[in-house]
């Protein structure tokens, strides 16, 4: 005879951060602060790259890339749970969490690939300046940016199916 556990999750229960309602708004406050920095600045980041014609180069566009992933990957989780706290909702749905994990780790994953191209990109730039141009193209810096959005994705998406 084999048993097995058969138990299945339908929603997670979120513990608040203090029970006590002023600190609660307070934290409520911070975050939103922080948010909206974070926001905004790389926002402010991506706006002036664009606008200005002298930093279009390949350093800029991964920096851009950067600010744009970290946009949404502070969005990811600051959003839902100021949401959630405005909304005195304590509850998120399983197909929620994986979808709220799913996005939370493509943008971790593509903030450490964008880094990387960063760092790549430097050590060209500095250990082969006569070589740099032939090196870092702009359709090299577009592949690397596609080809890391394209593993990232179906290296999470599989994660995620295996975890529901």
């Amino acid at each position: 005879v084999s048993s097995t556990n058969q138990s299945s999750v339908s929603e997670f229960i979120f513990l608040e951060l203090s029970r006590q309602s002023q600190q609660q708004q307070l934290l409520f406050l911070f975050f939103l602060i922080m948010y909206l920095a974070t926001v905004l600045g790389n926002l402010l980041i991506i706006l002036a790259i664009s606008t200005d014609s002298r930093l279009h180069t390949h350093m800029y566009f991964f920096l851009s890339n950067l600010s744009f992933v970290d946009v949404f990957f502070s969005s990811t989780t600051v959003t839902m749970v100021l949401a959630k706290h405005i909304l005195r909702s304590q509850v998120i749905s399983f197909s929620g969490c994986l979808t709220q994990m799913y996005f939370l780790f493509v943008f971790a994953d593509m903030d450490n690939f964008l880094l990387a191209m960063i760092a790549y990109n430097r050590f060209v730039a500095i250990c082969h300046p006569l070589h740099y141009t032939k090196k870092m193209t702009h359709y090299l810096c577009a592949f690397l940016v596609v080809g890391s959005w394209v593993i990232v994705n179906l290296n999470i998406l599989l994660h995620t199916l295996l975890m529901a």
